[in-house]
């Protein structure tokens, strides 16, 4: 009976039905059938609980500040400062993809966003100078993860939310690692360009042309470097950095690229507002169902059968992350880190894994998810922008994806490649 809430969890998730009503309605129904009746109050106070923090606050910001960057046309001039940079490699196109996901990382939070973003501006042009859309595509969601990777981000703000850890530090730990993949990619993109026919690279851009397309850029890049100075500074929390990042993203907007009106406000607020009730609601869910996850004692039972299959900790973390790449292509990487996150954090933080170390590792592979078949978010991003089939998309995101892989391992392998910057600057 212990494990009733698990059984009707994986039913209605099987059937389809909404993730938010999974997290909820299954324990509702095991506490029902056992007859605890009075721990279903404590579902609906968990439920309220959870969206009521102060912390939590930053989501809505960041979903904010990212609205206003896309509309303020914050993408078109990243990607024109890329452009001078290494339009003229071969492949170029594909370089300006990833180099702007880099640029572009530390405003939107969110791979979504940034592969809507993004992908609205390089996928039809890419294809007008004559890549395939599959490759645009391909290449566009290998990059998008960066922006939920190199902070701000989103889902390591849930993640530090659940599991009562800081978020400043999170942030420093991922920087690294978002490097690593981002300057990485540009690399698999080079080796790739020697094996395919890709158009002939634009000409080098002119000193002056660098310079117009640095000058358009240098405000909307300025926003992760206020942003991450002022958290790891000490200026301001992350939720007050976040309502900083949506101010300078609305300034941008309004006085200096001049592409949002006053009249268009209430309809950003009203989108962003709504996507942020979705957010709270499913975080308020994932709050009240770990409630009761650690009512059954889900957490210790999982952590005895793990420790009996091995007690070294690199292979507990190697196996953990194959767990979660698994996850990943099922679920959704923000339900997945809240489900799992209290579940899996204390096993391996039980064994000595630092616990920064397991929370980037664990966050990373699961935003990897969102470009993996069959439930992968940004894979439907691309290819609705694309018009391309996933499968297509899928076979030219296979050198990039694994790529990304072999830098996750090298994370569990080196955990001083995560673990070095906070450690340098004292939260670890």
């Amino acid at each position: 009976m212990a494990m009733l809430y698990l059984y009707f969890f994986f039913v209605l998730l099987v059937v389809g039905a909404p993730i938010v009503f999974v997290m909820l309605l299954a324990p509702a129904m095991a506490l029902v059938i056992e007859g605890n009746f009075r721990f279903l109050n404590l579902l609906v106070q968990r439920l309220f609980a959870g969206m009521d923090s102060f912390p939590l606050m930053a989501l809505p910001f960041f979903i904010l500040a990212g609205d206003l960057m896309t509309a303020g046309g914050v993408t078109q001039r990243i990607v024109r400062f890329a452009e001078t940079f290494v339009a003229h490699r071969r492949a170029g196109l594909g370089q300006v993809s990833v180099t702007s996901s880099i640029m572009l990382a530390g405003g939107s939070g969110s791979a979504v966003a940034d592969a809507s973003a993004l992908g609205g501006v390089m996928i039809p042009g890419m294809h007008q100078a004559g890549y395939s859309k599959s490759f645009s595509a391909a290449i566009t969601a290998a990059s998008a993860v960066l922006a939920s990777i190199i902070p701000p981000s989103g889902l390591m703000i849930l993640y530090a939310f659940i599991m009562n850890v800081s978020v400043a530090a999170m942030f420093a730990a991922s920087i690294v690692p978002g490097l690593i993949i981002g300057f990485g990619l540009m690399f698999v993109v080079a080796i790739v360009a020697r094996f395919r026919s890709f158009p002939d690279p634009s000409p080098r851009a002119s000193w002056r042309e660098c310079w117009e397309a640095g000058k358009d850029a240098l405000l909307p890049m300025l926003t992760p470097i206020i942003l991450i100075g002022g958290i790891v500074g000490g200026v301001f929390t992350p939720t007050e950095g976040a309502a900083v990042a949506a101010f300078y993203a609305l300034l941008l907007g309004l006085f200096v690229t001049r592409e949002i009106k006053f009249s268009d406000l209430p309809d950003l607020f009203r989108a962003a507002a709504l996507r942020s009730a979705v957010v709270l609601l499913l975080v308020g869910a994932a709050v009240a169902f770990a409630s009761v996850v650690s009512l059954k004692g889900t957490p210790q039972m999982i952590s005895g059968f793990v420790l009996g299959l091995t007690e070294d900790p690199l292979t507990l973390f190697f196996c953990v992350v194959a767990f979660l790449f698994v996850i990943g292509t099922i679920m959704d990487a923000g339900p997945a880190i809240l489900i799992l996150g209290p579940i899996l954090a204390p096993v391996l933080t039980g064994v000595g894994v630092d616990p920064i170390h397991f929370a980037v590792v664990m966050c990373i592979v699961l935003i990897l998810g969102l470009i993996t078949p069959p439930l992968g978010l940004v894979l439907f991003v691309v290819s609705g922008i694309s018009g391309e089939r996933i499968e297509r998309i899928s076979w030219d995101l296979i050198p990039y994806f694994l790529f990304e892989v072999a830098v996750v391992a090298a994370l569990v392998y080196f955990p001083e490649l995560v673990l070095w910057l906070p450690r340098m600057l004292g939260y670890v």
